[in-house]
């Protein structure tokens, strides 16, 4: 039944518009510099303004994955005081743990 009945799976109304890609990278680069700790909102906002305009919907969806993890684990790893587990090793990561934080001018 499609006219007045339930709908099934293929036939459910198509959802709204997904987020545009331009929308979810401010919405992820506001979330990188909003983390909780000064330390880690320098960090993390430096290298999302530095990268998340290149990233593509399956990097966004990585880097997203990242920021939903605690900020001591994120540091470690970005330090290199702890290893980089099998499960959040991805290119986002890599690029994460190379990135240098510099001061902007006037900071």
């Amino acid at each position: 039944m499609t006219e007045n009945g339930p709908h099934t799976a293929s036939e459910a109304p198509a959802p709204e518009k997904a987020e545009s890609l331009e929308n979810r990278r401010k919405r992820l680069r506001f979330r990188s510099w909003h983390r909780g700790t000064r330390e880690m909102d320098l960090l993390m906002g430096s290298f999302a303004d530095a990268h998340v305009g290149e990233f593509d919907h399956a990097m966004l969806d990585r880097f997203e994955a990242l920021l939903e993890l605690g900020d001591p684990d994120l540091y470690d790893w970005m330090s290199g005081r702890e290893p980089v587990p099998a499960e959040h090793d991805s290119d986002v990561m890599r690029l994460l743990t190379a990135f240098r934080y510099t001061p902007r001018q006037g900071s």
